[in-house]
Formats: C-alpha cells, structure tokens, sequence
C-alpha cells in the first residue's frame, strides 16, 4: 500500500476558523494519513518491543471553542490511552512537524522516570545533535541538543522531576518544504528511525513507570 504524505495544505488547516470547520479539516486531511502512516509504525514497535503496542488518534474532544493550534497521532502499550504514559508522537503545527518521545504532565511516575534518566544522561546525550527538546507538548518551542549543554539537561530533567506540570518531549522536527514530510513511504521510515533511536529513553521510562 502507498503511503500519503501531508502536502503545504494540511498544515494550513491550523488558518482555518472556528472549531467546527477546523476539526472537520483535521478529520478529513490529516487523520486519515494518521491512521495509515500510524498503522505501519505501530506494526514496526511492536515487532522492535516484542509487545502490542497501539495507536491513539487525538480527537480534541475537551475543546469547546478555541480549534486545536496542533494535532497528532500518540503510540503507546495501553489500548485505553497513552497520556497517563511513556509514549511516541506524530503531528502537526501550522509551521512544522514533529516526531516525539514524550512524558507529559498527566504521567504519574514522572520523577522516578525523571530520576532514572538523570542516573543515566547518556542516554540523551548520545542522540544525534539535531534532535530537539521541548518541556511543553502545547507550545512550537524546542531547544536543539546541539544548543543545550548537560547543566541545562539535568535542569530540564530535575524539573521534570519536582514540579507537578513538567513535561519532558524529545526528538526531532521537519519543515513542511522537506521532501520527507510530502512522501508518506520517507516520512514513516524515518519516524520509524527517529522512534528506534528514542528506544532506550522509552524502555528506561518504562521501567519506571
């Protein structure tokens, strides 16, 4: 089966107006290449964890009235949800896309995960340096490994740690002109490798959880 992409148009979806339009956009544009560029990834960490992992589409349903300014896909091992968990990231911001690990605020083991990727910062500092962090999944902001030295990650980490709120993203960013992001074949397989090398923080996290 071809993959689909996402095209300048889906990332245009986030100029739409109002609620109501922009979800029905999200659904018929962008969750359909979720599901299937989503299929095949959870079919690849499956066989790379050894255990039934699962796909959670977002389907925004708190929102009342402002539209989503972001949407994304989430894998994780619980079919019922993947918040309250360790777990990867497909999406999309007006301006980018993004590919995560994440550890975000409804995680309830967030300072022993926080605590054990402390014990063991090699595990971040050994990604490529073009990989991004981010401490917040509803905010475009991410600060490059490159930019970031290891005071400054064992502050990210130490806060994920201690502050209720924290969150902890990490992984790596696409522009919507790269010509990975149009074709849907390069974009899995490179999720696909961004999600392999994020492998050891998802399994440590894991542990702890």
């Amino acid at each position: 089966m071809s993959l689909n992409g996402f095209s300048q148009s889906d990332f245009d979806v986030f100029k739409i107006e109002g609620l109501e339009n922009r979800m029905e956009a999200i659904q018929t544009k962008i969750q359909p290449t979720f599901k299937d560029i989503g299929e095949r990834l959870v079919s690849d960490l499956s066989i790379l964890l050894g255990n039934e992992m699962y796909l959670h589409i977002a389907k925004h349903a708190r929102r009342k009235v402002n539209p989503p300014k972001d949407t994304w896909m989430a894998i994780c091992h619980d079919k019922r949800g993947y918040k309250k968990h360790p777990h990867f990231q497909l999406g999309l911001f007006d301006d980018h896309l993004f590919i995560w690990f994440a550890l975000i605020y409804e995680a309830p083991n967030k300072s022993s995960i926080a605590n054990a990727l402390l014990n063991d910062l090699d595990l971040l500092t050994n990604l490529p340096s073009n990989y991004v962090v981010s401490l917040d999944h509803m905010k475009k902001e991410a600060t490059s490994l490159e930019a970031k030295d290891q005071d400054a990650l064992i502050a990210d980490l130490t806060r994920l740690r201690d502050v209720k709120k924290a969150e902890f993203l990490v992984g790596r960013h696409l522009q919507p002109d790269n010509p990975i992001v149009n074709d849907g074949q390069a974009l899995a397989n490179f999720t696909k490798e961004t999600y392999e090398q994020l492998l050891p923080i998802y399994k440590k996290a894991m542990q702890h959880s």
